[in-house]
């Protein structure tokens, strides 16, 4: 059994460098980059979405076979590994052209994130549990956000220094590398292990737990469109690089303070009203970032995007665990094997529909409606329970 953390702040901080480069960067920085991508690779917005759903795919896969149990005893090397593997693919879409390439590649990004959001999570809230200091998981959720505003900024000055896309994914690559530094002076230690672990009993299929799977596959389907074009909207309503880095870095920022920001009303309704209502939330911004006209759309479709997407994950998954208390890693992989086919599915629907409406606005639109859905079934999920 390893000791106990006397230090979990220092884990809630491991937790959150390793979000941000992982997540923040190694998954988001995409949304940022793409615009320019598609302006000088002639890139069409199908195109985007193929590249972006391999991402996904690889990230499913590797939430899959992450969870398996075989990892025991060496996640922390795994997090490490993951961190370095995130850097290398941000060099490598520097070097690539084409959309097979650039799928490839962000396939076995997607991999990578997967694998460091389990491997860390692993860790970080084990220390957490054993110093009762839950409270800090909501610093380890920040780095999402906070990786994200970081992208954001990164993007905006490279662009404004005169550098291209390219030279996006190597700033993107060093930073990855600098936080992988912080990360191993900062995680020293595996997981806390108290015994053997149990077998958990299969899965129940309630049918309030495949409500709740519907509500978590549409939230996949519908937030990861305006997370992959959002950037790409401002662009094509010429709102200039400034305005795209505002929108991504106020995405970030909300992101980061969102869990927080979002606990006390989960402590007073629970888990299901808290999802139901953050996907309503969500949206109303993405409806409004083709909505109403630039800058107020796109900015408002950030914040809320920002101020939801972290927190209804989060959610989504407790929500799971009240339906089947005793099958928590179970829940967990069926919840993101659905929100993961949601997600691979959304982008490529948003591209073809931009393809053929020659804009975001209907694709977003669908999204839109998709979460008003969404927000249905989780609610209606949670109506049997006290």
């Amino acid at each position: 059994m390893n000791p106990p953390s006397s230090n979990p702040v220092r884990f809630a901080l491991g937790g959150l460098v390793a979000m941000a480069i992982g997540m923040g960067i190694g998954r988001f920085i995409f949304t940022p980059i793409l615009p320019g991508m598609m302006t000088e690779l002639g890139l069409t917005p199908g195109d985007a979405g193929i590249i972006a759903s391999a991402n996904y795919v690889g990230y499913l896969l590797g939430a899959i076979i992450a969870g398996f149990g075989w990892a025991s005893g060496i996640e922390r090397t795994l997090v490490y590994l993951s961190l370095a593997a995130s850097a290398a693919l941000c060099f490598a879409m520097s070097v690539s052209d084409g959309v097979v390439v650039f799928s490839v590649v962000r396939f076995f990004a997607g991999v990578a994130s997967a694998f460091m959001l389990v491997f860390t999570a692993t860790i970080v809230f084990s220390h957490l549990a054993v110093a009762n200091r839950q409270d800090l998981q909501a610093v380890h959720f920040g780095g999402v956000g906070s990786g994200i505003a970081l992208s954001s900024l990164l993007v905006a000055f490279s662009s404004a220094s005169g550098y291209g896309w390219r030279e996006n994914w190597i700033a993107a690559a060093i930073l990855s590398a600098l936080g992988l530094l912080a990360v191993l002076t900062l995680i020293r230690q595996g997981p806390v292990r108290g015994g053997a672990a149990a077998t958990e009993p299969p899965v129940t299929w309630t049918s309030d737990f495949v409500k709740i799977n519907v509500a978590y596959g549409i939230f996949g389907f519908g937030y990861i469109i305006t997370a992959t074009f959002i950037i790409a909207i401002v662009r094509s309503s010429h709102g200039g690089a400034w305005m795209e880095a505002l929108v991504w870095l106020l995405t970030g920022a909300c992101g980061a303070v969102s869990v927080w920001l979002w606990t006390p009303l989960l402590r007073k309704v629970g888990p299901f009203v808290a999802l139901a209502l953050g996907c309503a939330v969500q949206a109303v911004g993405v409806a409004a970032s083709v909505a109403l006209p630039s800058p107020a759309g796109p900015l408002l479709g950030g914040i809320l995007l920002g101020l939801t997407f972290i927190v209804i994950t989060a959610f989504g998954f407790q929500a799971g665990r009240v339906l089947l208390p005793h099958s928590p890693r179970r829940v967990m992989a069926v919840m993101t094997a659905a929100f993961g086919i949601g997600q691979i599915i959304g982008p490529l629907v948003a591209g073809y529909l931009a393809n053929i409406t020659g804009d975001f606005t209907f694709a977003t639109l669908t999204a839109a409606a998709s979460l008003v859905v969404a927000a249905f079934f989780a609610f209606s999920a949670g109506r049997h329970q006290g």
